[in-house]
């Protein structure tokens, strides 16, 4: 009989004190529980955070009554399966105890066979406080274990660090973006399986070697087998199918298959080509009998992690079928505080906006979760490459033997679960731990050590090295032996001396540039602080006013209220926009104002640091921005709000990130030169145009010039004397217009100031916007009388504009297009954007 499966419905949940049953939902968490049944207020409201602690101090139970079909009662093996129990469980089949769980990020099952019944089955798990749990394990070891981002004062906890002994997502305990909600549950699908006979229980495929000719694969076939019989495995994919006899043993066992496809389809990153997937099927045939099958969709590619030394230091970059790719994208943490609120729409959204933004990379946060299985899917579909870290971050952990031992089996089962996604490039042991702790260097890192005696430190580096360079590495070796693996994000090289540890001026390795931001140094410094893969850096802005007054009253609306330092987690974060806003900005009129010249000052940063980052490939090769999306509404480094709403950010990123992009920058003696970059493999030949304006539209002065470059590469193209073309007019009154163009069509454009934008001289002025005749609400003409500034165009109905906070020129008119976004399908669909609302800079300020 092959295997069927029936999954558990019809829960029930309450604190285990407590008397009364809820309804509960699951896959869910205690949290959402609660709130679906009136017990507490929206956590993400106000300041109700602080009044929901109480949660994670006590113990919870669910339970399911279940029937099971007669089919699934014949089956020789009838397991119960949690494919995640959140974290710290005991599970109990008709008042047996029949597994304990304690960590989230692992799948747990048991043999039910010989406790299940046809009818009334009751199923009860029992939760234990992760913070009770873990809190006897401070005194046993004797002393707190760094973890910076626990926010265990705000939880009641003062300075008792329990996070680094829990094998769960990190982030609930507190981060520099998101709240402290530490949750209970089951958080992904319960389910009871049966097989008779044997099964399929993994299909691996391992790319030994792929080029555009030939891929030879080796198919790895796990089968679980009650008994031992000779039968066929075969393998399929479109028109190819292999077929092997085979010997199963009783018990688990792994059989190989060779596989050659010639001329494969190749699966490239998005920009480069298709994102060509296979999907291969494997049988397990006794005679013409179908014993088992299970299905495996990879893509097909070669993938390398390229740190070859050079006369600068050392390259790091991801070579994708031979070719060097430029990555371009973003840190990705969990899209919720509550990860199953996180529809499959809403992960589509996520990467659909990536794609839109001309990302092809992700960094999966390892202070979250290892991500659902739809995320990556996505990503194999879009070509979106992933950097994946292992879930530990900004802390030191343990090193017992049950944690260790506990680790080792999170990582083969991850790896194991993951290594099929074409889009998985890399895996990474942590974020940051290895510059934080900095072994090597008395005087570096966050200063932990100094905490710590000698005896004390080496038995916590020991910990970190059992650990990221031995357990998570042998882990990828084992099971997924063509994916790189990368000990700590940032980090130089494997040296085991002080020539290890990353700083913003390493010439190997990756680098967490920070100095914009925590230290307070000028955007300018985007431009010096460059390394060979900027793996994070970021600034911070404030979500729109619709988003804010989904938690805020207008009562709250200034900087220093109870409530917006609520949604404020990074302790200067409010302040430190507001001065950087002085050394940039003009000063807006109000706080709706001050919102949206924070986003226009996170824009204008990161358009200066990605820019940076493209003029110098290939010395450096690849731009991550701290953050992509926000896990609750907030203000924060993402370029998405919790909604999904794009800040000014995202639209700077795609035009930054554009495959084909000219850029400017200015050197110390006054030269502004202008770059044309290209990611694309072809060259190209054309001609860039450079116009100066006044900001009332007169052309000033005018250059046409050929343009050469390279496929793949970043080059100056021109160069201009800032003083040459100034002259006569003053610098906060003239803007340059580049335009690179091929065969008389725009590739990109532009635009260069002379001053910060606090020093140019804005005026009111009229934006004219008319619908594009025929297109029936879905295309808007825009142009002004005078140099306007971040325009901001907002619709009456739901959806997007493909462009905004853009400048317009006068005589340089924009078209812009809305659509909806298409949650089911590849694409978005235009549509009708209703009344049309347009402002710019000029309308928020306080005085010109």
């Amino acid at each position: 009989m092959r295997a069927t499966q029936q999954v558990l419905n019809n829960w029930k949940f309450k604190a285990c004190e407590e008397k009364e049953w809820l309804q509960a939902v699951v896959p869910g968490c205690v949290h959402t529980d609660l709130l679906r049944n009136g017990k507490i207020e929206n956590p993400f409201y106000a300041t109700n955070e602080h009044d929901l602690q109480w949660i994670d101090k006590i113990d919870w139970e669910y339970e399911s009554q279940f029937d099971v079909p007669s089919e699934l009662l014949q089956s020789s093996v009838l397991e119960l399966v949690f494919d995640g129990l959140d974290t710290y469980a005991d599970v109990y089949l008709n008042g047996q105890h029949v597994l304990s769980a304690d960590n989230m990020f692992r799948a747990w099952k048991a043999d039910v066979k010989a406790i299940v019944k046809p009818q009334q089955n009751q199923l009860l798990i029992k939760f234990r406080s992760p913070v009770q749990e873990d809190l006897p394990k401070i005194d046993k070891l004797g002393y707190n274990l760094p973890a910076s981002n626990d926010q265990s004062e705000l939880g009641g906890l003062g300075a008792q660090k329990v996070s680094i002994f829990a094998r769960k997502a990190p982030y609930h305990y507190g981060w520099d973006w998101g709240p402290r909600f530490v949750t209970s549950g089951i958080w992904r699908e319960a389910r009871l399986e049966g097989w008779s006979n044997s099964k399929i229980a993994d299909v691996h495929i391992q790319q030994d070697e792929v080029t555009a000719s030939q891929a030879d694969l080796t198919v790895f076939v796990e089968i679980e087998a009650e008994s031992a019989w000779h039968g066929t495995v075969r393998i399929s994919t479109e028109n190819f199918t292999w077929e092997q006899e085979a010997s199963i043993e009783q018990g688990v066992q792994t059989i190989e298959i060779k596989a050659v496809i010639p001329d494969p389809k190749l699966w490239w990153s998005r920009g480069l080509g298709e994102a060509n997937l296979y999907t291969f099927t494997a049988e397990l045939l006794n005679g013409k009998d179908l014993i088992s099958e299970r299905s495996a969709r990879t893509g097909l590619r070669s993938v390398r992690l390229v740190r070859d030394k050079d006369d600068k230091g050392a390259s790091f970059y991801f070579e994708l079928n031979g070719v060097p790719v430029f990555a371009k994208g973003a840190n990705h943490i969990p899209n919720d505080s509550f990860i199953t609120n996180v529809t499959d729409e809403r992960y589509r959204h996520e990467i659909v906006a990536a794609v839109e933004s001309n990302m092809n990379m992700l960094r999966v946060w390892g202070g979250g979760i290892y991500e659902q299985s739809v995320f990556y899917e996505l990503c194999d579909e879009y070509g979106i490459m992933v950097w994946q870290d292992f879930m530990f971050a900004c802390s030191m952990y343990p090193g017992d033997q049950a944690f260790l031992d506990n680790v080792r089996q999170e990582a083969i089962e991850n790896v194991k679960r993951l290594r099929n996604h074409p889009s998985v490039v890399l895996w990474c042991g942590n974020n940051e731990i290895d510059s934080a702790w900095a072994q090597y260097d008395e005087n570096g890192g966050w200063g932990w050590k100094k905490e710590y005696t000698l005896n004390q430190r080496a038995v916590i580096w020991a910990d970190y090295e059992s650990i990221f360079h031995e357990i998570l590495p042998e882990a990828v070796t084992a099971f997924a032996p063509n994916t790189p693996y990368w000990p700590s994000s940032p980090m130089i090289d494997l040296t085991g001396d002080i020539n290890q540890h990353a700083h913003p001026l390493s010439t190997e390795g990756d680098i967490h540039y920070w100095g914009v931001w925590h230290a307070v140094e000028p955007f300018e410094n985007y431009n010096v602080k460059v390394g060979r893969f900027m793996s994070e850096y970021g600034f911070q802005s404030f979500p729109e006013y619709d988003t804010v007054m989904t938690f805020a009253t207008e009562a709250d609306l200034a900087l220093d209220s109870k409530v917006m330092r609520a949604h404020q987690k990074n302790g200067d974060g409010n302040r430190l926009i507001k001065e950087y806003m002085d050394i940039y900005m003009k000063q807006p009129k109000d706080f709706p104002a001050f919102l949206y010249m924070s986003q226009v000052l996170q824009a204008e940063a990161m358009k200066m640091a990605i820019e940076a980052h493209r003029r110098n490939m290939p010395y450096c090769m690849g731009t991550l921005y701290w953050q992509m999306n926000d896990c609750w509404p907030v203000a924060s480094w993402a370029g998405m709000d919790y909604y999904g709403k794009w800040k000014a950010m995202q639209y700077y990123a795609k035009r930054s990130f554009a495959d084909t992009m000219l850029s400017f920058d200015r050197t110390d003696e006054g030269v502004v030169r202008a770059y044309a970059i290209t990611d694309l493999l072809s060259p190209i030949a054309g001609e860039l145009r450079l116009t100066l304006y006044d900001f009332a539209g007169t052309i000033v002065k005018q250059l046409t010039t050929e343009v050469s470059l390279d496929g793949n590469s970043s080059a100056v193209v021109a160069s201009i004397h800032e003083q040459e073309w100034l002259a006569g007019f003053e610098a906060g009154s003239v803007v340059l217009y580049g335009e690179l163009l091929q065969n008389g069509i725009q590739l990109d454009s532009k635009t260069y100031y002379f001053t910060k934008a606090k020093d140019q001289k804005l005026s009111a002025g009229s934006i004219r916007i008319s619908e594009v005749e025929g297109s029936e609400g879905t295309a808007f003409r825009l142009s002004s009388d005078v140099l306007a500034k971040q325009v901001w165009v907002k619709a009456e109905h739901e959806g997007m504009f493909n462009d905004n906070f853009f400048d317009l020129i006068p005589g340089v008119d924009k078209v812009i297009t809305f659509s909806y976004r298409a949650q089911d399908e590849q694409a978005s669909k235009p549509a009708a954007a209703g009344t049309v609302q347009v402002r710019s800079m000029i309308d928020f300020l306080a005085e010109n």
